[in-house]
């Protein structure tokens, strides 16, 4: 059962939220200042918390900046809840560190609904640091090292080498890398695929021998490196 704190100062609201939250069979504490919730944080960290913006003694964009530079408590799911309707004002939030904005006046069914979708994505959340092999891949701090060398690589090749990691030993098609790395939208040629896995492999030295070619299908990634029978198929 998932535990959520409320930190919201307009006690009706606070009482809406709760009552559908507990009604939902989740637990609930809710707070009217941001001090309250500080004091809380100290004995126990929440699944998620539902934050309003305007509060009588810090306001809701320090509040969650305050979290996500703590160890203890940055990768708390925060939601966001305020009248403040701008989108200077919702992007701030998300800036600031927020997970999701919610307008006021809300229904009950979003409230629930915007929850249960958090809670699912931070359960599903992958780890922070990745090994295969000689490859290990730090999430966290943006970094790979490779035979014991740090490798400094673009965005778009760490997102495919991490993509890859996540996916280790199973053999991923063009076409699903493609789309989950580039995006649905991509129109570019399979071609840059094949150019990004050439200077990656080149980047990642002898570790680069873990990424596989299979003729015909696409690439994968495991601990072992590729023997003379695994022909990188003059694609890459």
């Amino acid at each position: 059962m998932a535990l959520i704190f409320i930190v919201e100062d307009d006690t009706s609201i606070q009482e809406i939220e709760r009552l559908a939250l507990e009604n939902s069979n989740y637990m609930v504490q809710a707070f009217d200042c941001a001090s309250d919730f500080y004091t809380k944080l100290e004995t126990i960290i929440p699944d998620l918390v539902l934050l309003d913006i305007m509060l009588p003694d810090e306001d809701g964009y320090r509040i969650v900046r305050r979290l996500r530079s703590d160890h203890k408590t940055r990768r708390i799911p925060v939601i966001m809840i305020t009248a403040k309707t701008t989108e200077m004002d919702m992007v701030k939030g998300l800036n600031d560190g927020a997970d999701d904005y919610i307008r006021k006046p809300f229904s009950v069914m979003e409230l629930l609904s915007r929850v249960r979708a958090l809670l699912r994505r931070s359960q599903e959340e992958v780890p922070e640091q990745y090994q295969v092999g000689d490859i290990r891949l730090d999430n966290e701090r943006h970094s790979v090292i490779a035979g014991g060398e740090s490798i400094n690589l673009t965005l778009k090749e760490y997102e495919l080498l991490r993509y890859m990691m996540l996916n280790e030993d199973i053999v991923l098609t063009r076409e699903s890398i493609m789309q989950d790395v580039w995006g649905q939208n991509f129109e570019g040629e399979s071609r840059t695929l094949d150019m990004h896995i050439k200077t990656l492999r080149q980047k990642l030295g002898d570790a680069g021998k873990q990424i596989r070619t299979v003729r015909g299908v696409g690439y994968s990634i495991g601990r072992e490196t590729m023997g003379k029978d695994k022909d990188q198929g003059g694609e890459s």
